[in-house]
């Protein structure tokens, strides 16, 4: 009985590293778009560096989880 409890556990250990790895290759390109479009948007509108790379960085993460969870957000 242990022994089948310790497998289980392996075995989802196994699936999670797999996601794992999968998940964020899957959107990097999406991110990477969004972001540099969203960082030249912002710098034309007379933002700094910090300021941009921040505010892209939250709006882009929170676009792409949203995509990856099915959740529509607000623009």
């Amino acid at each position: 009985m242990a022994n089948n409890k310790v497998a289980a556990l392996l075995v989802m250990c196994l699936v999670l590293v797999a996601a794992v790895e999968l998940l964020p290759q899957a959107g990097a390109d999406k991110f990477a778009s969004c972001f540099n479009n969203c960082e030249q948007e912002c710098k034309a509108s007379g933002q700094g560096q910090t300021f941009c790379e921040m505010k892209c960085d939250t709006d882009c993460f929170n676009k792409d989880v949203a995509a990856r969870l099915k959740f529509p957000i607000n623009p």
